[in-house]
């Protein structure tokens, strides 16, 4: 008799909850699908790609500013709106200074959760401001030799297969370019896998590009439902390239004389030694830890955003030979320009051409089809909106660029859309983020994608 008393009650609990959750929205007059009693609006995962279903969201509300959505049973919202994504990203930051990716402690996945791209505040402000200064331009300038050289060795491995007659599976090529760059400029590893296919780093990398349900699982958990992540122990990178990829780093700073007070930061690696040094010294809590997830999350983030778009670039170029020759004839011009001097910083931002053939990469081809915020308190969306703090935000970045009303035929690969009369600079835009917690690598990913066009442009 009492467990079916309790049975009823538990019956009728859940019946209330569910009625709730799925009025939630509709209560408020905001526009949304019928959750599903399970995964709520998260039926997609595993079977289409999120960026994809952003994009499907989007289409499916055309001109609707926000769409509700579930988390399971959680309330959140996904912004169509670019005026309303620029609030939320820019002018209202301090009410979205969060990410829903880094609601996790980071206790069970150290690597995982105290990286800057999953950190919150307070740490993530501290960091983030630290570390701002290893990408400003006068550093990136200082690289311009490492950029070179390993575009060259791009262009002579491309050479040699072509008159081996041998295939090249462009995403790995990429990802040997973008791996060798980012350890030679972040850690000062001298890497040869742009030539041979092969070193530590691409070890680790390889890794990283591994894809199995498990890791499908892990990431739908990670960016959706960081709560199931923590319960079930996902990791934000696979344990064997973690181990390995932690090993490299501690001999690396161990060869370098231990974290102590660096005079002259020469590279990543220079600024987390300095950073623990003065945490160190002022007993701020910043473990070996926080700084190889740091170490970490830059090599996962710029190899495999960096080499997937450039991918796409010359796949793009590829059955377009009159783009081709018109990227290569603004590049022999440059070069006539030059004479015997090289590309630098300064040439770069004046290829005209070059910088709309990578734009539009980016815009079809987001490294990031959407950016997740958490609101902080409760933020007035419009008259008839007030979300509650802790709702969950997603700012759909693939949907906007790929809007018709700001970028006609928008599943045409066209680079002249981002030639200086045609872009106002007013249309949707944010391949790598907005506001002050966009991408801190962008100006490196630049530069990346710029010097390897450089020569694609000139190869194919």
């Amino acid at each position: 008799m009492l467990l079916y008393i309790l049975a009823l009650l538990f019956l009728g609990w859940f019946y209330m909850k569910w009625t709730n959750v799925k009025r939630y929205w509709a209560a408020r007059g905001v526009p949304h699908q019928p959750p599903n009693i399970l995964l709520g609006s998260l039926t997609f995962l595993m079977k289409v790609n999120p960026a994809m279903w952003m994009r499907e969201m989007y289409d499916h509300y055309p001109k609707t500013p926000y769409v509700g959505i579930w988390l399971f049973w959680r309330p959140a919202l996904i912004v169509n709106s670019p005026e309303l994504a620029r609030r939320i990203l820019v002018k209202d930051f301090d009410a979205f200074r969060n990410r829903l990716i880094g609601t996790g402690t980071g206790k069970m996945d150290p690597m995982g959760g105290l990286n800057i791209f999953t950190l919150n505040d307070p740490l993530w402000t501290t960091l983030r401001r630290r570390l701002t200064p290893v990408f400003t331009s006068s550093k990136l300038k200082s690289l311009h030799n490492l950029f070179a050289t390993k575009g060259k060795e791009l262009v002579q491995r491309i050479d040699n297969s072509i008159k081996a007659n041998k295939p090249l599976e462009l995403r790995n090529l990429y990802a040997d370019y973008t791996t060798d760059v980012i350890g030679t400029a972040a850690f000062g590893i001298q890497c040869d896998a742009t030539m041979t296919g092969e070193s530590v780093l691409r070890t680790v990398t390889k890794d990283f590009m591994k894809f199995s349900i498990m890791r499908g699982l892990a990431w739908s958990s990670i960016f959706f439902i960081p709560e199931c992540a923590n319960f079930f122990g996902f990791k934000f990178f696979p344990k064997h390239s973690e181990d390995i990829f932690r090993r490299v780093y501690k001999k690396i700073v161990s060869q370098r004389g231990g974290y102590t007070n660096v005079a002259q930061e020469n590279d990543l690696l220079d600024a987390l030694r300095k950073i623990k040094y003065e945490a160190d010294i002022n007993n701020e809590d910043m473990d070996e830890d926080l700084m190889i997830a740091q170490a970490c999350i830059f090599l996962q983030g710029g190899f495999d955003t960096s080499a997937s778009t450039l991918t796409f670039l010359t796949s793009e170029l590829a059955y377009r030979p009159e783009m081709q020759e018109k990227l290569y004839q603004e590049l022999l011009e440059a070069k006539q320009r030059l004479g015997d001097n090289d590309f630098d910083a300064n040439v770069y931002s004046k290829l005209v051409y070059l910088n709309c053939v990578i734009k539009e990469t980016l815009r079809k081809y987001p490294p990031m089809g959407w950016l997740d915020r958490v609101a902080d308190r409760d933020y007035r969306i419009d008259d008839n909106l007030t979300i509650t703090k802790g709702t969950p935000v997603y700012l759909n970045g693939s949907g906007m660029q790929h809007d018709p009303d700001y970028y006609p035929e928008p599943d045409t690969f066209d680079p002249d859309r981002f030639l200086p009369e045609n872009d106002d600079g007013t249309r949707p835009y944010m391949p790598f983020g907005e506001g002050p917690r966009n991408c801190i690598g962008m100006r490196f990913a630049y530069r990346t994608k710029f010097q390897d066009s450089k020569f694609t442009g000139s190869t194919l």
